[in-house]
């Protein structure tokens, strides 16, 4: 099996509270600060390089604190948006798809209940929903031809990188697995948004099925084994918890 050195990219940040990212807070809970860091996630081995997400583009990232585009994170890192060869949607939200014509070399995974979703009729009802998708990134993808990929279910993409549909965050939000040194990293985007949400078995309030966020949970625990090295999708800790590329920005996962 293909082993892969893996990345977290930090492009931004924001104050947040505990009443936009728990179900269930109390009004003592729902105003405490709760900070907000925004992430791409890059796995690469002697032959691929390949980027989990593709953040926020600039014209929607006005709220963000500290914000780089992530081709920028990816450049002062040493990786050229050119060396991109796949990109990883985990779900389509702009804070997640909005980059993606940045890749010129790159094919896009998504999973095939995700972008119909997102193409059909139900979302456009649906006011929330309007708010969370980049019509922009969407319509890149649907003229994407061959290079975009739908895939349905648990697929290995490449020796050692395999992607795993979850739902409950989105319709067809997927994780991604990844074989390591340190062995098996899962990258959980926004499948648990904070470490916390995991640990305390309590998802965010931003659900398409409340049973598929508790399953995700399950899934992720399952796929990362014994040492459950999990990335969650917003969380700062993860800048603090692991070994410093550059101060701030990118960290070493394994």
């Amino acid at each position: 099996m293909r082993e892969y050195r893996v990345y977290a990219l930090a492009y931004g940040h924001r104050a947040g509270i505990r009443g936009r990212h728990f179900l269930g807070c109390g009004e003592h809970e729902w105003n405490q600060p709760h900070p907000t860091a925004y992430y791409v996630w890059l796995a690469v081995s002697g032959s691929h390089t390949v980027l989990v997400d593709a953040g926020i583009r600039p014209e929607r990232a006005g709220a963000l604190d500290g914000y780089e585009p992530p081709h920028r994170v990816l450049a002062d890192f040493g990786v050229a948006p050119g060396a991109i060869d796949q990109v990883v949607l985990t779900h389509l939200h702009y804070d997640h798809a909005g980059t993606v014509a940045d890749f010129p070399r790159a094919r896009y995974v998504v999973q095939r209940s995700e972008y119909a979703y997102w193409t059909g009729p139900w979302a456009r009802r649906i006011t929330r929903e309007q708010w969370l998708l980049d019509e922009q990134a969407l319509a890149f993808l649907g003229d994407a031809g061959e290079r975009l990929r739908l895939v349905d279910g648990d697929v290995e993409l490449l020796p050692g990188l395999s992607v795993h549909l979850v739902g409950g965050h989105t319709a067809g939000m997927q994780i991604v697995r990844v074989a390591t040194a340190a062995g098996p990293v899962v990258l959980a985007s926004d499948a648990t948004h904070f470490a916390e949400n995991l640990e305390a078995d309590r998802p965010a309030p931003l659900v398409h099925t409340m049973t598929g966020m508790y399953g995700a949970f399950d899934r992720i625990k399952e796929l990362a084994g014994a040492r459950r090295l999990f990335v969650p999708g917003h969380d700062p800790v993860v800048l603090e918890r692991f070994p410093a590329e550059i101060d701030g920005r990118v960290v070493r996962i394994a």
